[in-house]
């Protein structure tokens, strides 16, 4: 931690939004945020989501809880974690958000004094799949008493461990710097900017993030099309079986099969032909 001591505490509330993902796969969903960002790639598959707007400044709700809605937002139906950095006066500290696991979190003062429980980071750890001898040993150091290190460096630290699993920052994008700054140095890098632009493309953006995800081969693609043609195929001669023995439950059945067959084979269709 000493590389890092001394370092002055945020004057204002920032954020950061790391995403284990390259850029193209992180838009669809930055999209569904309905919030301003940059985006821009930070490392070895990972991406960076500056805030362009300061919802906390406004509503009722602080930093840290805005950008673990965000983080928890972002990775619902994606196959890659999310990792919220935040700071205000008063405090820092990190939400991981992975699918519908629960989020895990740690939190410093911000005089670096810990907060936070220490399961958090070998939650932390495991689930970013960091090295459970190293690594792990230099978060369980973020969470002891240091007088040289404060909040912001307790961030640094942070980001120098996630940095082993390939984290690179963009020159100047920097954890505890105020939003607005980082704002700034982000524009000035030419990085990619995402906001909202309707229902329509939203609903197009939260439909790529499913296909993009762990059940995208059941929805578009040759699986799909195999599994849909196998419900239409079994779902005829179910009716037919259950017409001629006056059954309407296994009539029933038989037609759920055939519409379920059939809307998924009109789906792969319309969104591969897309």
């Amino acid at each position: 931690m000493s590389s890092v001591s001394g370092a002055a505490p945020a004057s204002a509330p920032g954020a950061l939004l790391l995403c284990r993902a390259e850029p193209a796969a992180v838009r669809p969903a930055a999209h569904l945020l309905r919030e301003r960002m940059l985006l821009a790639a930070a490392g070895d598959g990972w991406s960076v989501l500056v805030p362009a707007t300061k919802p906390w400044r406004d509503d009722a709700d602080p930093v840290d809880q805005v950008l673990a809605g965000w983080a928890s937002a972002l990775a619902v139906g994606a196959s890659w974690p999310v990792v919220a950095l935040w700071w205000d006066e008063g405090r820092a500290g990190y939400t991981l958000a992975s699918g519908f696991r629960r989020t895990v979190g740690y939190v410093w003062l911000a005089d670096g004094t810990a907060a936070g429980e220490d399961e958090a980071m070998r939650t932390f750890a495991a689930r970013l799949g960091l090295d459970p001898v190293l690594d792990l040993e230099e978060l369980d150091r973020l969470t002891r008493p240091d007088p040289a290190a404060d909040a912001r460096a307790r961030l640094l630290g942070l980001t120098a461990v996630l940095a082993r699993a390939g984290v690179a920052l963009p020159a100047g994008l920097s954890p505890g710097e105020p939003a607005d700054r980082l704002r700034a140095v982000a524009a000035a890098t030419g990085v990619e900017p995402v906001e909202w632009s309707g229902w329509r493309d939203a609903v197009r953006a939260e439909l790529d993030v499913v296909e993009g995800g762990v059940l995208g081969p059941w929805l578009v693609g040759p699986r799909a099309r195999a599994v849909g043609a196998a419900q239409v195929a079994a779902g005829v001669p179910l009716v037919g079986w259950g017409l001629a023995r006056r059954s309407g439950g296994w009539v029933a059945a038989g037609a759920i099969l055939v519409a379920h067959g059939a809307l998924g084979l009109a789906y792969d269709r319309v969104r591969g032909r897309g």
